[in-house]
């Protein structure tokens, strides 16, 4: 784990970062010193043309010299592979194995040279040696490229940069990907905002097969803290519906992103009333939208006996969520139900306020009910502990991993972590975990740490009550082996207090994902009560 220390200076490669691209080097290195030595065996006797004693000593050279360079490259090899990512003693030897590799280089790259030189004086000689030669040349420089790019790589800086997928429920429509020649379709319609081609609200009709009449109001605008939404008359469920769009934009990612916390302005009385600054943010723009600019307004004056219901995925959850609690007051039977929200919305007594009317919807491992900035701290910490105590090398821990990753199976058959009495010090701080942080730098103040500033990073929470759809049975590593299925219950916020590391931590998130798992509890749940009428009761009834 610790970077090496090359030319008085700690770069960001560690010394056992170098098994999978040196044993990639090697392959290369080992080929191209068979093909050297056999076009040298087949074709030596021919040789003894002029010039052929240039490439005669030019083959010998290359293989010695390739010979020497496939040891070192094993050399590496077989020292990082030693030792723990903690304990980089057995690898000591490392830096002075990567200094003679980097000063084989010269002579390589000036023999190749020497090589290309002597061919083009038009040698007079086999025409098959010649190619081969020329082959070998062409080949040699081209692996320079990953050599070098490998070699390089602890003298650059390491910019870690955070990157975000961003998804919506609209998106995960194939409307989206272009199929509408929406750009040639003429459509007017007033309350239309930021469309200007109307290519979304084509898709949006599409996928929902509404009408143009049922649409009270769409809005495509989008910026930081201004969040895209819809304003729809559903006339089977009698209820004016708002949908706000989930993350979609870098805009969207800084509204993401602002997550201090801030108090929110209510006419309850609550101890407390923090929130997601973006998130709030966002749903206090959707709400002078809905009540100043009168829209909510239009949509009840025509449909006066339809209850208020809010929606919204991911980030478009947070701020629906919030939408209600800001709406409640003037329409007291609203209703929100918040797909994939994120964990880090609501303070403790919002979180017990919203249970009478919002109702959350996490799937399997999502990452994103479980994200917070004190969850975040939290696993920092546990992976650093978990390194700290790991006894094996990283490349088995790569290995296992990529394998568990296609082909499944428990993570538990390959423990990574010290056995018995050991396995206590999880529990305890971190020895030198301090020394990651910059202490030591003369702007450092205690409040630089997300933990040590409880008022701006509070504890915060999900969303209302907790609906959870875990997958009873697996659908294959990719989906190629029958469909999985879902159990639907109630669930404990506490249950999704921690970030869980596991291949569908991501996918869980995504809204077509959670679209198919719901599809998927509504048929097993139909096809029971068809069947099995006598266990329908069995299933946790789902609002």
């Amino acid at each position: 784990m610790p970077g090496m220390v090359l030319f008085g200076r700690r770069w960001s490669l560690a010394s056992d970062d170098l098994v999978f691209p040196g044993s990639f080097e090697l392959f290369l290195r080992v080929l191209s010193w068979i093909a050297s030595l056999t076009l040298y065996l087949v074709h030596r006797r021919q040789l003894d043309c002029p010039g052929g004693v240039l490439l005669s000593t030019y083959l010998i050279v290359l293989l010695i010299l390739l010979a020497v360079i496939i040891c070192i490259v094993l050399a590496m090899v077989c020292v990082s592979v030693r030792g723990t990512i903690c304990n980089p003693g057995p690898r000591k030897s490392m830096a002075k194995l990567l200094y003679v590799r980097l000063a084989l280089f010269l002579p390589e790259m000036v023999w190749a040279s020497l090589g290309a030189f002597w061919v083009a004086k038009g040698i007079q000689c086999d025409k098959t040696v010649v190619i081969g030669i020329i082959t070998t040349v062409i080949v040699r420089t081209q692996t320079w490229c990953p050599v070098i790019l490998q070699q390089a790589s602890p003298f650059s800086t390491s910019n870690r940069t955070i990157s975000t997928t961003a998804w919506n429920l609209g998106k995960s429509s194939p409307t989206f990907q272009g199929s509408l020649s929406c750009r040639s379709t003429e459509i007017e319609y007033d309350a239309v905002e930021g469309d200007q081609h109307h290519c979304h609200f084509a898709s949006i009709l599409k996928t929902t097969g509404l009408q143009y009449r049922d649409f009270i109001h769409i809005s495509f605008h989008d910026k930081v803290y201004e969040l895209p939404f819809i304003v729809v008359l559903d006339h089977r469920k009698e209820a004016v519906v708002v949908a706000v769009r989930g993350t979609m934009s870098l805009q969207d990612v800084l509204t993401d992103l602002s997550a201090e916390s801030e108090n929110l302005e209510l006419d309850i009385e609550l101890r407390d009333c923090m929130a997601h600054k973006g998130i709030a943010q966002a749903a206090r723009y959707i709400y002078r939208r809905l009540v100043s600019d009168g829209i909510l307004s239009q949509a009840f004056s025509v449909a006066p006996e339809y209850r208020l219901v809010l929606v919204g995925h991911s980030l478009g959850a947070g701020a629906a969520a919030l939408l209600a609690i800001m709406l409640r007051g003037a329409y007291p039977q609203v209703r929100a139900y918040a797909f994939s929200p994120p964990r880090g919305l609501l303070s403790k007594s919002l979180y017990e306020y919203s249970k009478d009317f919002i109702v959350s919807l996490i799937l399997g491992m999502d990452v994103i009910p479980r994200l917070s900035v004190t969850n975040m701290e939290d696993l920092k910490r546990r992976i650093l502990r978990v390194i700290a105590n790991c006894n094996k090398p990283k490349y088995k821990i790569l290995l296992h991993g990529c394998w568990y990753g296609l082909f499944g199976g428990s993570p538990d058959n390959s423990p990574t972590e010290l056995d018995e009495g050991n396995q206590r010090a999880l529990t305890q701080p971190l020895l030198g975990e301090q020394s990651l942080l910059t202490r030591g730098s003369p702007g450092y103040s205690s409040s630089d740490s997300p933990l040590d500033s409880p008022t701006k990073y509070p504890h915060l929470y999900p969303p209302g009550r907790i609906i959870h759809l875990e997958e009873e049975s697996g659908s294959g590593r990719f989906g190629c082996c029958s469909a999985a299925h879902y159990r639907a219950r109630w669930a404990h916020e506490a249950e999704f207090g921690k970030i869980l590391i596991g291949p569908k931590m991501l996918t869980d998130h995504l809204p077509n994902i959670l679209n198919q798992a719901l599809d998927r509890v509504v048929a097993d749940r139909t096809a029971c009560v068809v069947s099995c009428p006598g266990q329908g009761g069995s299933h946790t009834a789902v609002v």
